[in-house]
């Protein structure tokens, strides 16, 4: 059975998340992969690469890739929040995952959630390369944020 992109994401996040992440959960469905820690259902702070319309992302005209974190909660104060306990710890991870991470609101319809995440333009879905690609720069995201999310 052939794996879809998405599930060749998990696979390969799966087997780079390293150390005490034996609480990591997944979600990979046709569009994006969610991944979680702790609770066995997604929590609101999650980790996530998806495919996202084009809109307010440079350079893309057909779709877009955002790899990273979000906040969802429904309270946009507890998305302040979260993002604040990040940027308080920003010098920690901003040397692993430079200038492309983008901390501010979300890509998409919910002004109240929040982001710390890049976009890709225009991904190449069928290079077989990508999805390694993918899961290596979610890994980053994990491994740079999770210490900070888990220490506070």
């Amino acid at each position: 059975m052939e794996l879809g992109f998405f599930d060749e994401v998990a696979e390969a996040v799966r087997g780079l998340t390293v150390g005490d992440r034996g609480d990591m959960h997944q979600q990979a469905r046709r569009w994006g992969l969610k991944a979680w820690f702790g609770a066995e259902r997604p929590t609101r702070e999650h980790y996530e690469a998806q495919l996202i319309a084009p809109d307010g992302v440079a350079g893309a005209t057909v779709s877009a890739l955002e790899i990273g974190f979000h906040a969802e909660h429904p309270d946009a104060e507890e998305n302040e929040a979260a993002i604040a306990r990040l940027m308080a710890g920003q010098d920690r991870w901003r040397g692993a995952l430079g200038g492309d991470a983008v901390v501010g609101a979300f890509l998409g319809r919910f002004p109240d959630w929040r982001r710390v995440s890049e976009a890709w333009p225009d991904p190449d879905l069928d290079d077989p390369e990508l999805p390694v690609q993918v899961a290596l720069r979610l890994t980053d995201y994990i491994d740079a944020l999770e210490p900070l999310r888990r220490s506070s």
